[in-house]
């Protein structure tokens, strides 16, 4: 019997899968910090960059100066941007992160930066540059360094030393043992990022050479990743590391999105066809799930399709319009994520160039209009999308009796309508 009690109160182990699984699902939450700060960036170069086109005389020069180069140091691929990534994955992958945790982030950071600078590239060192380009990780340095940190932090943040160092016991250790592990990490990447970053810059090239097939690819990538939270992986990757293009000064910008707002012409590729899918086609399904709504709930579920679909359309936030049916209906599903692909690999087809600090919503589509390439097309590249949205909405949400919200069975229906839960 007490052996029975045993197993019974004994928790089942979780497999190593399920521990790396949700491992990466809360590395790719902890993504969402930084990347909430971009949007202010974007603003920033934008201004800037309208300011600078249209704007006369010294005071307006100099108003376009000051804030391109606030948003510039957000963008900047060799500090900005790494050290954003660094102090928000740190923050947000440690259990009860305080500030100790960004203090020892950026002593990391700090460290391991310095420490690059003394493997310089290969070639790289000139009689202008004699001390040579620095090897630049981009974000994924910073992001291992947030990571260290987290762990770190979590390990030793109450740790007690014997009494003659107690001054350095717990929160204060832990910036002292990131200095120490950020040299050693430094000097690791220093000799070997160059053929790892040779790696992956063949991986991003090959997808960028493919054109709107590449851009199509990724389109479908993104959206099947959103249910499980590994989508923020794929755009770190590709919207901060991918590509490279030399920017106004002769520095080298990476990224997607950073290329984008540094002023690279072929920038935009993973980003333009997003704009027609979350300002027209899914505003478009939600207009599809409220039709289909019973009559007597159509009225509530029209608010909330009403609400999420001019959410949608204008920050480009999707997740409240995919995750009405995601769940009910994951073939469906699968349409749209092949759907955003066909509008990925079109846009870019056409030769639209359009990119965004935080998501394809209007807002983006309207500020960042000045530097895009024919951003007119994605009207009406958004206008077809938004009829094929509704009709295959439509007809698979009558055809197969989806349970989209209006349609549960009569129980649940009662039950929301009273404000209960059905048992």
């Amino acid at each position: 019997m007490s052996s029975e009690a045993t197993t019974a109160g004994r928790r089942p182990q979780k497999s190593w899968t399920s521990v790396l699984f949700q491992g990466l699902q809360k590395i790719g939450r902890s993504l969402q910090l930084p990347i909430a700060v971009l949007p202010a960036a974007g603003l920033l170069v934008s201004l800037g960059n309208l300011i600078e086109a249209y704007g006369g005389g010294d005071f307006w020069g100099k108003t376009a100066q000051v804030l391109l180069g606030g948003g510039t140091a957000i963008l900047d691929g060799a500090f900005g941007l790494p050290l954003l990534f660094c102090i928000g994955v740190a923050i947000g992958f440690a259990r009860k992160a305080d500030g100790s945790t960004a203090l020892a982030a950026v002593v990391g950071f700090l460290v391991y930066h310095n420490v690059l600078a003394a493997f310089p590239v290969e070639g790289s060192v000139t009689e202008a540059l004699p001390d040579g380009e620095p090897q630049n990780p981009g974000v994924l340095g910073g992001i291992l360094i947030g990571l260290l940190t987290a762990v770190m932090w979590q390990r030793y943040h109450r740790t007690k030393l014997v009494d003659w160092l107690g001054f350095f016991n717990g929160r204060r250790l832990v910036p002292i043992i990131m200095a120490f592990l950020c040299t050693i990490l430094g000097v690791g990447f220093g000799l070997l990022w160059e053929p790892v970053g040779d790696g992956l810059t063949w991986v991003a090239r090959q997808l960028i050479g493919m054109g709107e097939w590449g851009a199509g690819i990724f389109g479908v990538a993104n959206r099947l990743l959103i249910p499980i939270g590994m989508h923020q992986f794929l755009n770190t990757f590709f919207w901060f590391q991918a590509g490279e293009f030399e920017g106004a000064e002769g520095e080298t910008v990476q990224g997607d999105l950073t290329r984008y707002f540094a002023g690279d012409p072929d920038a935009g590729q993973f980003m333009s066809g997003f704009f027609p899918i979350m300002m027209f086609g899914l505003p478009a399904a939600a207009l599809a799930i409220a039709h289909c709504a019973r009559p007597e709930h159509r009225k509530a579920v029209t608010g909330m399709m009403l609400s999420v679909g001019l959410t949608s359309f204008v920050t480009g936030v999707t997740e409240p319009i995919e995750f009405s049916f995601l769940f009910v209906a994951p073939m469906l599903y699968g349409v749209h994520a092949l759907l955003t692909g066909v509008s990925m690999a079109v846009t870019w087809a056409l030769g639209v160039h359009a990119g965004f600090s935080f998501s394809a919503g209007l807002i983006d589509y309207i500020v960042n209009w000045h530097l895009a390439t024919k951003p007119w097309l994605i009207i009406p590249i958004g206008l077809c999308f938004a009829v094929v949205y509704y009709v295959v909405f439509r007809f698979a949400i009558t055809k197969f009796d989806l349970a989209t919200p209006g349609r549960e069975p009569e129980e649940v229906g009662e039950a929301m309508d009273k404000g209960t839960t059905a048992p």
